[in-house]
């Protein structure tokens, strides 16, 4: 999956985030199960996906804040 910039990701809808940070976490576990049963060559994947998910937590928690504050 291609990484998005926080900007991109303000774009896209709710529905939209949240379905790209269910994949995201269901990347991560699977990478961490390929990491602990020694199969994964790319170890930098693992960081890659952690700065996704929290790139994808940042933008859903700016948009409750800005709920909240409305």
């Amino acid at each position: 999956m291609a990484q998005r910039s926080a900007k991109e990701l303000r774009e896209l809808n709710d529905e939209r985030l949240s379905a790209l940070l269910r994949e995201a976490r269901e990347a991560l576990f699977n990478l961490r199960f390929q990491h602990a049963s020694g199969s994964l060559e790319e170890t930098s994947e693992i960081g890659l996906r952690r700065r996704e998910i929290a790139r994808l937590l940042t933008v859903i928690s700016e948009r409750d804040q800005e709920v909240a504050g409305a």
